[in-house]
């Protein structure tokens, strides 16, 4: 099974967790929070209640596609658009990768450790989202020259 789905706008990267200092409680940033809900809102919407069977490995693979700068000259902005300059902006690679997968905990799997390959990519584009495609892991393919020692 391969799921593929479209969240618009800006992508967005996991929050760190804030801390309340009059009473010490911990709690998920607002924006974080309100991007995981648009996240599960969009699975939903086009896959309803369809998960992945528990305890099956899955594979992750994540599209940032980052506005462009409404200042970037116009050759500046038509490298962006066919990939030649990238976005080294934020939010993080790792930040975006890490509010996907806690946003589908319990939507699309049972739990995100069962995420055991994952791939982030960020380029400029015209119409700004986050693409997000899951599929079962099916084998591992060790990189070229990998000898498997440590």
């Amino acid at each position: 099974m391969t799921i593929r789905f479209t969240v618009p706008g800006n992508p967005f990267g996991w929050q760190r967790a804030g801390q309340n200092h009059n009473t010490g409680a911990i709690y998920t940033q607002k924006n974080t929070e309100i991007t995981e809900n648009a996240i599960a809102w969009e699975y939903r919407r086009k896959y309803r209640s369809q998960m992945f069977p528990p305890k099956t490995a899955l594979n992750l693979f994540v599209i940032a596609y980052m506005p462009i700068p409404k200042s970037a000259p116009w050759k500046i902005r038509a490298q962006m658009i066919t990939g030649a300059i990238r976005p080294i902006v934020k939010p993080d690679w790792d930040n975006i990768g890490k509010l996907v997968s806690d946003a589908l905990n319990k939507v699309a799997y049972d739990d995100d450790k069962c995420i055991v390959d994952s791939r982030v990519v960020k380029v400029y584009s015209e119409n700004p989202r986050t693409e997000i495609i899951i599929k079962e892991a099916k084998l591992f393919i060790a990189p070229p020259g990998d000898t498997g020692e440590i």
